[in-house]
């Protein structure tokens, strides 16, 4: 009886430490789990992140075959190209260039009738602008360029490139700078509506 017992005893221990064993080894994957999902989570977003925008922008390929408007942006000369965005038809995105430095902005915002109000980036991220304009029945389009905070408005006059017309140079040597696509095609820029984020982007912060 004696070692009857005592044979329980430790089956009793041996089953105590198996369980204990099986606990920690749980509690150990348990713990592991977490990590291994917060890595894999951080790496899916890693994969899925735009890759960086390098700066200064430099013309797109993607709005080289967008309508083509040609005039001044407060005293400088600027070619705005601008079309209705692939995803989501409501929407309008192109983007400008000063004809004197080359400098790149994108744009986007929506086109209601004849009414334009876009947005503006010069890092595609941050907000740097806000326009408001009226399309007139030639297809011109005239307004305002202000800050993010609507102050130092600054008056916009673009006139449509018909296709294959050449930029019109606002002084000697102006327009040098501009990007070999900007002799495309133009066409009437679609109606449309709706606000996009500036450069089909979702992370617009406005800027200070």
């Amino acid at each position: 009886m004696q070692e009857s017992k005592a044979m329980k005893g430790a089956m009793r221990r041996r089953g105590w430490a198996v369980l204990s064993a099986v606990a920690l080894l749980c509690a150990g994957v348990g713990a592991m789990l977490p990590a291994q999902a917060w890595a894999q989570s951080d790496a899916v977003k890693e994969l899925a992140a735009p890759p960086p925008i390098q700066l200064p922008l430099k013309p797109s390929p993607e709005f080289a075959k967008f309508p083509r408007y040609v005039g001044t942006l407060g005293k400088r000369q600027i070619v705005l190209r601008l079309g209705a965005k692939t995803d989501d038809p409501a929407g309008v995105h192109g983007e400008y260039q000063y004809t004197d430095t080359g400098e790149v902005i994108l744009i986007a915002g929506d086109r209601d009738g004849d009414t334009l109000e876009v947005e503006e980036s010069n890092d595609g991220t941050h907000i740097t602008g806000n326009w408001v304009g009226k399309f007139a029945a030639d297809g011109s389009v005239s307004g305002d360029r202000m800050n993010v905070d609507d102050s130092d408005p600054q008056p916009f006059d673009l006139k449509p490139l018909a296709a294959g017309q050449a930029v019109p140079a606002a002084s000697a040597g102006a327009g040098a700078a501009l990007a070999p696509h900007a002799s495309s095609a133009t066409a009437p820029a679609p109606a449309a509506s709706g606000a996009h984020a500036v450069g089909g982007v979702s992370n617009l912060q406005t800027g200070e």
